[in-house]
């Protein structure tokens, strides 16, 4: 039987739960084994197992009763409501994103080392080599996001962003996914012009740039 084995726990005991649902282990309106049965059988603790019960019961897919159990209400997911999530999740890392890269990009601005510049730089310049592949732009990208993080001297953001980039990684890919038009010159001159406000130590424009371009991207999703 599968066991979940790496990051997003609950996420990926959601997935096993579902694929076992359409599989028709368990038939509409069926009342699910307890966690104490599932935790086991999917690797992971009991706390894990509720959230992925209360992210398939978010989807539709099963029902929480208190004092009876968990049953299925639906044998599928929709492909448009899967869009629907996959999009809430976005708008929630970007979100997270202004939370922390704004705040390094005014600390950027008046910390920054002409190493740190010259790093912000080479980032930029690689991410614009890589717009052709999804993947690689969003690697690029956010190592070029990280420069200016880095650039903060401030030790705590640095670890949140670093903490945060597997997270971030994921959603970035699922957008590109859902916007077609990415990394054009456009999006290009928004991360210049954020590199130049940290050249010159313009602490207001670091955050209007960044915080800008983000809300941009949060716009389009909702």
């Amino acid at each position: 039987m599968a066991q979940v084995k790496r990051v997003s726990l609950a996420d990926q005991a959601a997935e096993i739960l579902l694929e076992r649902v359409k599989s028709g282990e368990w038939k509409l309106g069926e009342r699910l084994p307890g966690e104490t049965t599932l935790a086991p059988q999917l690797g992971v603790g009991r706390s894990t197992v509720r959230e992925a019960i209360r992210q398939l019961a978010g989807r539709g897919v099963l029902d929480s009763r208190q004092g009876a159990g968990v049953f299925v209400t639906a044998l599928d997911v929709s492909d448009e409501w899967d869009e629907v999530l996959r999009r809430a999740d976005i708008v929630a890392v970007v979100e997270a994103r202004i939370a922390i890269e704004t705040e390094a990009a005014a600390l950027a601005a008046e910390r920054r080392t002409p190493a740190d510049l010259s790093a912000i730089r080479r980032a930029l310049a690689l991410r614009d080599q890589q717009r052709d592949d999804p993947v690689q732009l969003v690697d690029a990208d956010t190592a070029f996001h990280r420069a200016i993080v880095a650039a903060a001297h401030n030790p705590i953001l640095t670890e949140l962003f670093d903490g945060f980039t597997p997270r971030l990684r994921h959603a970035m890919i699922e957008l590109l996914h859902i916007r077609k038009n990415h990394a054009d010159d456009a999006d290009h001159k928004v991360h210049a012009d954020l590199l130049q406000a940290i050249t010159e130590r313009n602490a207001p424009d670091a955050v209007h740039e960044s915080r800008a371009h983000l809300l941009k991207i949060k716009a389009a999703l909702t």
